[in-house]
């Protein structure tokens, strides 16, 4: 079959890391091809539709626009930053022919840059390094553009690729130029060189028609709409095709709705050529990595290859005595609960969902923290009402030495000089290995190897030392044989004794024992979780005693004793400080902490014969 290059369509991607500037850079793209008839009122970070995404100030789902330059088609795929959703990245980097890698000027490459790039120029990609903010003080144009270049050689990138072609920006102002020095106010030397060194797509426009399914979205009218480039052929709405899963079962369908992309929406077409990135619909079902072809296609293109989840949560109906209050009624059964995770798996290609030993509970596992947090912050803004377990992780066993293995991660820190020390230390007992240490203008950047169970719940112990100023990127490196223990939770749960309302008299007498994260007048039930005691151990507290009225004045009338102020808790605070033997509970309003065991005097006893077991295997 004869193949030609299409030179009316570029297929693009664009690769940063978190803050430097890439969502930005495409509102700039976007207003000045004129997408918006008012660019002064197109607002910012357009891309960044989702809620979560405005709200976290990350891109987490991968997300498609088109805009024509002289007379050109550039798609543009903007995918997220964050390793923990490469399962995005390596879905959409499939699609596309070459990529912008964002770097700002004074930070240099990043973490997350390192991990979407090495995934890039596998694939093979046409890569154009955009630096960006060159006109930020303390700027290292030339010192960031070497050490652009030698992760290009670090990460194995061909001769042809470490022969880049860079552009120097200030994305924010939507100005671009080809030196630091003739930076022009408009993006002509970003589009120009988009369409000079970007090939465009290579295709057989004889052959059958071919495409692989890469994203999936939903739409109440027209149902299940499937996301992927044309390989090969021509697709025409109406047509009959065959639908194969990567384990080759086939079943027949027909393309009832055809859409190309156009500047920030979809466009309705007859047909596409190879080449193009299309959105159709019409089948019933659809999953990640099928094919979707002509019917005399027999086999199915190669499955798209997702990295392994490295931690899990178990998910379960709540079953706490606050259950049903706040959530969509009928939304908090096990079906109900079942059925949402398993749906989510079909479009969430790096998440794993499996039925637990009990009925009510489900295993869920994902690429890190952040990517499950997302999913429960989703799912609880949908309505639902669940609780989660701590984050594990998962082990492995080497098949030749019969040796345990766990997950390890590239931990990239930024601090102050005068606090290095403190962090050393932190991440020492965690069990970190300190792979680079570099020290300028007064900041230290350390690289560390540390494996994924010494992270978990480390970030807010790593904000509290640094006072929330020190940056901490995790990249997922491999796995290595089982390092030594590491300490866990420092402080023990301070337990609500009974069911009521909390007052004031009480918590205020009870403040000494630790922080709180309720406020007076909230409501408890035995076995919750209101605090964080002080010592190691829990501790059951009543906090919803009242003062006794009573003509008889104590030793404390008169004295002026004030409730501090409660701990404020985020749902990754929430999921950070959880005990192996307590759960979370997740509602559209509220977030608690619980005992498995609500009643205190079964949970002591329980402990008392872990005690007794833990000393007689000591024995």
């Amino acid at each position: 079959m004869t193949t030609q290059t299409r030179t009316d369509i570029r297929n693009i991607a664009i690769i940063a890391h978190v803050d430097h500037g890439k969502t930005t850079l495409v509102d700039g793209m976007l207003k000045q091809a004129k997408v918006f008839r008012d660019a002064a009122t197109a607002g910012e970070r357009i891309l960044d539709s989702n809620v979560l995404e405005r709200e976290r100030g990350i891109t987490i789902l991968a997300k498609n626009t088109a805009i024509t330059w002289n007379d050109v088609k550039i798609n543009i795929v903007d995918t997220p930053g964050h390793a923990d959703f490469g399962g995005e990245v390596e879905r959409v980097l499939n699609m596309v022919d070459g990529a912008l890698l964002l770097v700002d000027a004074v930070e240099g490459p990043m973490p997350q840059t390192r991990f979407v790039l090495r995934k890039a120029l596998g694939l093979g990609l046409r890569i154009i390094v955009v630096i960006n903010k060159v006109d930020r003080d303390h700027a290292r144009v030339e010192e960031v553009l070497n050490e652009t270049f030698d992760l290009f050689i670090e990460l194995g990138a061909s001769d042809e690729q470490a022969e880049f072609p860079v552009i120097y920006a200030i994305g924010l102002a939507g100005h671009a130029g080809h030196t630091p020095d003739t930076v022009q106010p408009d993006l002509t030397a970003l589009f120009e060189t988009i369409l000079k060194e970007v090939p465009g797509p290579t295709i057989m426009p004889d052959a059958p028609f071919q495409l692989q399914v890469t994203s999936l979205e939903y739409d109440n009218y027209k149902g299940q709409i499937g996301v992927g480039r044309v390989l090969s052929g021509t697709m025409r709405r109406g047509m009959e095709i065959a639908r194969i899963t990567p384990k080759g079962e086939r079943s027949k369908g027909q393309i009832v709705y055809l859409f190309t992309y156009h500047n920030l929406g979809k466009q309705e077409v007859d047909q596409v050529m190879a080449g193009d990135i299309v959105a159709f619909g019409g089948l019933e079902t659809l999953g990640i990595s099928d094919t979707i072809a002509a019917p005399v296609v027999e086999k199915p293109i190669a499955a798209i290859s997702i990295e392994e989840p490295t931690v899990r949560m178990t998910f379960g109906v709540n079953t706490s005595p606050f259950a049903g209050r706040e959530g969509k009624t009928g939304w908090g059964t096990s079906r109900r609960l079942r059925e949402r995770l398993y749906n989510e798996i079909r479009s969430n290609v790096a998440l794993r969902v499996e039925d637990s030993d009990q009925p009510d509970r489900f295993v869920v596992s994902g690429r890190g923290e952040l990517h499950l947090a997302i999913l429960i912050e989703t799912m609880r803004r949908e309505g639902y009402e669940f609780d989660v377990s701590k984050p594990e992780v998962i082990y492995k066993r080497d098949p030749q030495t019969d040796q345990v293995l766990e997950p390890v991660e590239e931990v990239h820190i930024e601090i102050a000089d005068d606090i290095m020390g403190t962090v050393v230390e932190l991440l020492g007992v965690r069990r970190g290995l300190m792979q680079n240490i570099e020290n300028w203008n007064g900041t230290t950047y350390m690289e560390y190897l540390v494996p994924t169970r010494g992270l978990l719940g480390f970030r807010s112990q790593f904000l509290r030392a640094t006072a929330g100023l020190g940056q901490m990127h995790t990249l997922y490196h491999g796995y290595e044989p089982l390092a030594g223990s590491v300490p866990k939770r420092q402080f023990g749960s301070l337990v609500a004794w009974e069911a009521g309302t909390a007052s004031t008299y009480a918590m205020t007498h009870m403040q000494v024992r630790g922080t709180f994260f309720i406020e007076p007048g909230a409501e408890v039930y035995e076995g919750m979780v209101i605090g964080q005691h002080i010592r190691p151990e829990d501790l059951a507290i009543n906090v919803t005693k009242t003062k006794s009225l009573s003509a008889v004045h104590t030793k404390y009338y008169g004295e002026e004793v004030r409730l501090g102020p409660p701990r404020v808790m985020s749902l990754d605070d929430f999921i950070e400080f959880l005990g192996d033997d307590e759960l979370l509970e997740v509602t559209p309003e509220s977030l608690r902490i619980r005992k498995r065991t609500l009643n205190n005097d079964l949970r002591q006893k329980e402990q008392r014969r872990r005690d007794v077991a833990l000393e007689e295997a000591a024995g």
